[in-house]
């Protein structure tokens, strides 16, 4: 299990509501062993997720029937859409396809640009068909402040 943080006024703080979610699965009291590395480019990991929030935002499911929408799948969905995918057989012979994690310790930051630019090409294709790449990356840049 992977999460982010940021250290504000000497505590740390989950970067993103996906992180919130995790450090949310443990009791308030219990130690946790926690292994520290900065990551590259955070700001870029911060672009990443906007451009993801701001996606699963515009989203409508085509059926509303089959539940409440959940931006960890959608996560999942867009990072395989996107071809950042590992593929496993089954005990029963069938396929499972699993994205591959984002973490900076195991993509490099050219995978990760790579895996940015992937998305927005199946962003458009896929959730977002209204916008061209270069404004879904100036809506981004502007969520962020990047102009």
């Amino acid at each position: 299990m992977e999460a982010y943080f940021i250290k504000v006024n000497g505590a740390l703080h989950p970067v993103n509501e996906s992180d919130r979610e995790i450090l949310g699965k443990f009791k308030v009291g219990v130690p946790l062993k926690v292994q520290v590395t900065t990551p590259r480019n955070y700001e870029f990991l911060k672009k990443y997720f906007a451009l993801l929030n701001l996606a699963f935002d515009y989203w409508e499911p085509d059926d509303e029937a089959l539940g409440e929408k959940n931006f960890n799948r959608f996560r999942s969905d867009v990072t395989i859409l996107a071809g950042y995918y590992e593929q496993y057989i089954r005990v029963d012979g069938s396929l499972r396809i699993e994205p591959k994690s984002v973490s900076f310790g195991k993509m490099t930051e050219d995978e990760f640009t790579g895996l940015y630019n992937n998305t927005i090409d199946a962003l458009i294709k896929y959730v977002l068909p209204r916008f061209t790449g270069e404004e879904l990356r100036e809506a981004v840049d502007a969520i962020q402040g990047f102009e």
